[in-house]
């Protein structure tokens, strides 16, 4: 089975709570977990209700009781996603080892992106692609995207680049090499080898515009 994101599945109580609501959040816990197996078992689309109750020893239409929906269990898997994957990317100046240039911040994410993309190909599809045709993230959870997507910007904007149209062209760069490697090569490396060539097309071209459209100004 591929990694299962991890976001401290321990659940905790606030400030306030009592048994029943810390009982209420390790049941909900314990669901999405199993959740996280069965689709690395059988498939993102392949989630069922019947089949969640049983691997959690209880009938189906007792899920409800926890989430409305199972558009809800995809979104609280997505919200996990999205906190494992900030937690992944996030890059302090340590993680750089002294070079703290944007572009030696750009390649460390690029990199830290496409592995943490390839490890676990069932939650990428969850967060990056439409597998699930109705299945659209909660504001809260999508809030959590909007983040790091910002990060991302934020490190295009400090190379001096466009944070819109080049954010873009980085982003296609990333899942591009991310799709080649999962559907051509899954487990190898074939694409995992051309990010740091992928880093340098960016750079040369996204440096050149820059140039060229200071030149115009």
């Amino acid at each position: 089975m591929s990694e299962t994101p991890n976001s401290d599945r321990t659940a905790k109580a606030e400030p306030g709570e009592g048994r029943v609501a810390l009982r209420r959040k390790r049941t909900e816990t314990e669901i999405v977990a199993a959740a996280w197996e069965l689709v690395h078992e059988h498939g993102l689309a392949s989630l069922s209700m019947r089949d969640l109750g049983d691997r959690v020893g209880m009938k189906a239409q007792s899920l409800y009781s926890y989430f409305a929906s199972k558009n809800d269990i995809y979104d609280a898997m997505f919200r996990e996603g999205q906190i494992a994957f900030a937690a992944a990317t996030t890059i302090t100046a340590a993680d750089l080892g002294g070079d703290e240039s944007p572009e030696a911040a750009l390649r460390l994410a690029a990199h830290r992106f496409f592995e943490f993309c390839t490890v676990d190909t069932v939650r990428y599809q969850l967060m990056f692609q439409r597998i699930i045709p109705d299945f659209v993230p909660s504001p809260v959870s999508y809030e959590l995207a909007v983040e790091t997507l910002e990060q991302a910007r934020e490190r295009v904007r400090l190379a001096g680049f466009d944070p819109e149209r080049d954010l873009d062209l980085w982003t296609a760069l990333q899942t591009g090499l991310v799709d080649q490697q999962i559907s051509n090569d899954p487990g190898g490396t074939r694409w995992q080898r051309l990010i740091d060539d992928a880093v340098d097309m960016f750079f040369a071209f996204a440096t050149a515009r820059s140039a060229s459209r200071k030149q115009m100004q």
